[in-house]
């Protein structure tokens, strides 16, 4: 149809010349009266159907080549089809187990395209703009997740899968970051602004001090209202720490635009001769649809994966404070891990920290918060008390970093120290006993192992207590 339309085009065009060259004028159609004035709404009308072909055709290869960038360019997406995998497994059968690892692994492609269209967006909208698309969608995974788990009252959930993003970003993402970059650069030292790091230390050190206050105050039994006092500062801690992380965001756009710029490539910038300078894959229309396409599948399968999370850890005998903590923020994080490793492996190391230690400011000063007060909102008491035991965990890794990034430099071995202190963490909550998130309990079930017995609540999949010989102990409050 278009060849034919494209050749009618080319005759009438060759006899206008023909009728020229023979000295005959060309005719006007007003002169011709009405066989002239349907002659010309003939061709109009051809060339309108031209035009409508062409647009459709162009629409029709704009919205194919999309797809293929989004989700052929990427190996990673080949995880993708999991996701309705774990629906079509939920409607047919009743396996937790199955449904929560199959949204597991659909969720990994859809955030690291999350971030990808986050950053296709970015190239239009400027540093300011794109900076804030950065701080919202950079962690919509978890947010997403927090919220429906907020929604279903699993309040230690949300609580034990904000810190085991930061967790995941402060030790196993910056850790391989540094441990790639320098394997690949052994003989050059990696280097990035001090200053910068140090500022970032100061603000995870201020989220830790928001979540001590309220974990030493319910341990300490320091009260002055029981049972409202707590959950009064950490709202109030909240809104503090919110307006702190707004001015942190104001205060690095606005004063740091080149923070995360290697010193080596600030001039190539100013001379205008950057040789990989990138570019948008995407236009901004497609970013802004695939934005909200993502946003949407992540939501649903969000859903599937947090009210299976309890069955999940029956089936497949682990501890939901490990599910929480290390697997569910090992999902959200695939964007940034990819990102961090591959710009230290371009030697831009200040890119790196800026997205593993970025990410883990984002949610501690914003994500936490913002949950907290999203919970205020919806009737739901999620305070910031995280619980000893995670408390003292971030505090010893907030340390352990800030350390490693006071001399403003990176080589593998304090990468490798990362991961082995992450490894130590993943350990040490595989094994850890979390009373507070036991709800209701519909039976026990005492299963003997030589002198030594676990009672296990059958619908929990934690074991809260063991007793040796005849002595039995129980820390959860409520059970005898």
């Amino acid at each position: 149809m278009g060849n034919a339309n494209n050749l009618q085009m080319i005759g009438f065009s060759s006899r206008i010349e023909a009728g020229s060259i023979e000295g005959k004028p060309i005719m006007d159609p007003h002169d011709e009266g009405l066989s002239g004035s349907v002659s010309t709404k003939r061709y109009m009308l051809s060339l309108k159907a031209v035009s409508e072909i062409w647009g459709k055709k162009n629409i029709w290869s704009t919205f194919t080549n999309s797809i293929k960038i989004a989700f052929l360019s990427d190996k990673i997406s080949l995880l993708i089809p999991f996701g309705p995998l774990a629906i079509l497994v939920d409607h047919l059968t009743s396996h937790h187990g199955w449904v929560f690892f199959l949204s597991l692994l659909g969720i990994i492609p859809l955030a690291e395209r999350l971030g990808w269209a986050t950053e296709q967006l970015a190239f239009y909208t400027g540093p300011t703009v794109g900076g804030l698309l950065n701080a919202t969608f950079g962690n919509a995974t978890e947010l997403i997740i927090s919220m429906y788990a907020i929604k279903h009252g699993m309040l230690r959930v949300v609580q034990q899968s904000l810190l085991g993003s930061i967790l995941s970003n402060m030790l196993l993402v910056l850790g391989c970051a540094f441990f790639c970059g320098g394997i690949l650069h052994p003989k050059k030292q990696q280097v990035f602004n001090k200053s910068n790091a140090a500022m970032s230390s100061g603000l995870l050190l201020m989220a830790v001090m928001g979540l001590l206050f309220p974990a030493v105050l319910h341990f300490t039994h320091t009260e002055l209202h029981v049972g409202t006092s707590e959950l009064a500062l950490s709202r109030f801690s909240s809104c503090i720490m919110l307006i702190a992380y707004g001015g942190y965001i104001f205060f690095q756009l606005t004063n740091q635009k080149n923070s995360y710029i290697p010193i080596s490539e600030e001039t190539s910038l100013d001379n205008g001769s950057s040789d990989d300078e990138e570019s948008p894959d995407i236009s901004k229309y497609e970013s802004l649809i695939w934005l909200s396409i993502l946003t949407l599948v992540i939501s649903v399968l969000s859903e599937y994966l947090v009210t299976t999370i309890e069955g999940a850890s029956v089936a497949m005998n682990i501890p939901v404070a490990f599910i929480s903590v290390i697997l569910l923020p090992i999902v959200g994080n695939a964007a940034e891990h990819a990102s961090a490793i591959i710009f230290a492996v371009k030697d831009k190391l200040d890119i790196s920290l800026g997205v593993a230690i970025g990410s883990s400011i984002q949610i501690s000063m914003f994500a936490i918060p913002f949950c907290v007060v999203v919970g205020w909102i919806i009737g739901r008491p999620l305070d910031l008390n995280f619980q000893l035991f995670e408390t003292a965990t971030l505090f010893m890794t907030v340390l352990v970093v800030a350390f490693m990034l006071q001399d403003g430099t990176s080589n593998y071995f304090k990468g490798l120290m990362l991961i082995f202190c992450y490894l130590i963490v993943s350990a040490s909550f595989f094994v850890h006993i979390d009373p507070q998130s036991i709800r209701k309990f519909s039976h026990l079930k005492i299963n003997p192992k030589s002198h030594t017995d676990h009672i296990r609540y059958a619908n929990s999949g934690e074991e809260c207590f063991e007793f040796i010989g005849h002595q039995v102990k129980c820390n959860v409050p409520g059970i005898a």
